[in-house]
């Protein structure tokens, strides 16, 4: 089954859900018309059908390997990087100042989810490079600004970030990464770290890793953590690679998924680098990539959600299997609870899409505006984009493969594929518990302000729906006041009370905004047509999970530890 990209669903949210029109009326954005947008959807969506697609397969069954000093990758990532690089994907939300395309990120994050959904483990190398080139434009001085960011731009070079060590995971405040001061400007960077996504390729002229080191004076903790510029060749004078770096590739690691993707052990030894932002201020220059990328990996979530989804359905419209008791073919597709579940992972793949797109929104009119609020509400939702749209993209591969059933579990139909590549995505770039963590702690220090807002627009477009849509406005109203109300508890509680209850509490949160966006969804084809179906089908039977996902969040912390780890074991 080859991959389509999903243009009817980008449009139909940019025009009636997730109110680019917004972003559009701003001076920054004012030229990203319907026209050019659809142009560039158009155009990623050829891209994507016709050059990556196809490397899905051969990826995973010619997977990325370390020859000596060199990263070998699979048949055809070479030429399909170049045709990515070529057509300036990596910087359709760059700065034009640097020759990006400077469209919204909502524009950017629709192509992201199309690059993402036809070959993850290749998307993932531009998905790097943006951040990388976000965190410049913000942290980088002129200088490096000047060096980097344009060869970044157009893929000349590409760019990693290098956070985790073998005895700090998440706990990025314990890495042991030293940086000394070299007496001429630059640090001698030593340590490993693992995981590094893209950590080199055979493709590029270099490789650009952002890492996160100590100084001699860093306190310790993440308080005391500097970000350094650390390229594989040093560029000369005149920009242009130089001597190669005291950096390596220690190994790949053998992976479940993603095989196409070079994740590294990196060894630093004294390796030259350029601090990037102010000393010891190497988390919040960090993060500007990482906020980024969370919502990139969200909607990773959502493209293989999409592929796993047009996998199924083919093979489901396809099969004869049993009697058929209702529809009009003889095919599985048409016995109920193949429907059933066909429809579900349509219904939270929009829902999950919807999400992602309106985090983007968000973040486009906070930085076209200055707006505080919008800037509350990027981050409300960024948690929630990544969480539920990774958890989106595992829970509609696996129903793809239990649509395939016994052939499901059958390497040689692909099926298995989505979900050993999607699934480290709930784990990378912070996993989705400290998601959860993220969206009851840090997003609720305004006193929950920027969720009331959300709720109380959620609620104003369930009021605007109950003359035609009675009961889809009902129960939808319903959620999101149980939802206010639960909020209001949770920030009443201790904070091991909220991270109890965090993974149920965004769930629930993720459901009402799918809701909403169904709602949203419906009103706008007028109730008849089959996105009013999928309307109808999600909030019946899907949104009602919010209720006792808020009865497990009420439930805090305390039984949690009834039980010692002791008494856990067998």
């Amino acid at each position: 089954m080859p991959y389509r990209a999903p243009l009817a669903d980008f449009r139909f949210l940019f025009e009636h859900v997730i109110g680019l029109d917004r972003v559009r009326a701003t001076d920054r954005f004012a030229e990203a018309g319907a026209d050019v947008t659809d142009a560039v959807l158009t155009e990623a969506a050829r891209l994507a059908e016709e050059v990556l697609a196809p490397l899905q397969r051969p990826g995973d069954l010619h997977p990325a390997r370390l020859d000596g000093d060199v990263v070998r990758t699979p048949p055809g990532y070479a030429e399909a990087y170049r045709a990515i690089a070529e057509g300036g994907w990596i910087g359709i939300a760059a700065p034009e100042g640097v020759g990006g395309m400077g469209l919204p990120m909502t524009v950017a994050t629709a192509v992201n989810e199309m690059m993402a959904g036809a070959c993850l483990s290749l998307q993932l190398n531009p998905l790097m490079t943006q951040g990388q080139i976000e965190a410049l434009d913000h942290h980088g001085s002129p200088e490096m600004q000047a060096l980097y960011l344009p060869r970044l731009v157009t893929g000349e070079w590409c760019g990693t970030m290098n956070l985790t060590e073998p005895q700090a995971g998440s706990d990025v405040g314990a890495l042991r990464t030293r940086a000394e001061p070299n007496g001429d400007g630059t640090y001698a960077i030593t340590g490993q770290k693992i995981y590094i996504t893209w950590g080199d390729n055979d493709f590029t002229a270099n490789v650009c890793h952002l890492v996160l080191a100590r100084l001699p004076d860093g306190a310790p903790g993440t308080k005391g953590i500097s970000l350094f510029m650390v390229p594989k060749f040093i560029p000369d004078a005149d920009g242009n690679p130089g001597k190669r770096n005291s950096l390596r590739v220690v190994s790949l690691e053998h992976k479940l998924g993603l095989h196409g993707s070079p994740t590294a052990v990196m060894d630093y030894d004294g390796a030259t680098g350029w601090l990037v932002g102010a000393p010891h201020g190497g988390m919040a220059a960090m993060f500007t990539m990482m906020n980024n990328a969370r919502l990139g990996v969200g909607m990773q979530g959502v493209g293989v959600a999409e592929a796993a989804f047009q996998h199924a359905l083919a093979y489901a419209r396809d099969r004869r299997q049993g009697r058929v008791i209702a529809g009009d073919t003889d095919a599985i597709a048409d016995h109920a609870d193949v429907r059933r579940m066909l429809m579900a992972m349509k219904a939270d793949t929009f829902a999950a899409r919807a999400i992602g797109l309106s985090c983007a929104v968000a973040i486009d009119m906070a930085r076209a505006t200055g707006d505080e609020d919008w800037a509350a509400r990027a981050g409300l939702l960024t948690p929630i984009a990544k969480a539920f749209g990774t958890d989106t993209g595992v829970e509609v591969a696996e129903a793809g493969i239990q649509v395939h059933g016994g052939m499901g579990y059958i390497e040689e139909t692909g099926a298995a594929q989505f979900l050993r590549d999607v699934r480290v995505t709930a784990i990378y770039e912070g996993t989705n518990g400290i998601q959860a963590m993220d969206l009851v702690g840090r997003k609720m220090m305004d006193g929950g302000e920027a969720a009331f807002r959300l709720l109380e627009e959620i609620e104003k477009n369930a009021e605007g729906a109950r003359a035609n849509f009675p009961n889809m406005a009902g129960a939808t109203w319903a959620a999101a006041e149980t939802l206010r109300e639960a909020t209001e508890m949770m920030l009443t509680r201790e904070m091991n009370d909220r991270f109890a209850g965090a993974v149920p509490y965004l769930r629930a949160f993720a459901r009402v905004l799918g809701a909403d966006a169904h709602l949203r969804a419906a009103r706008a084809e007028g109730g008849t047509g089959p996105r009013s179906t999928l309307a109808r089908f999600y909030i019946k039977r899907l949104l009602p999970e919010y209720a006792p996902l808020l009865v497990h969040m009420r439930e805090g912390a305390a039984e949690l530890y009834a039980m010692t780890a002791a008494d856990l074991a067998p």
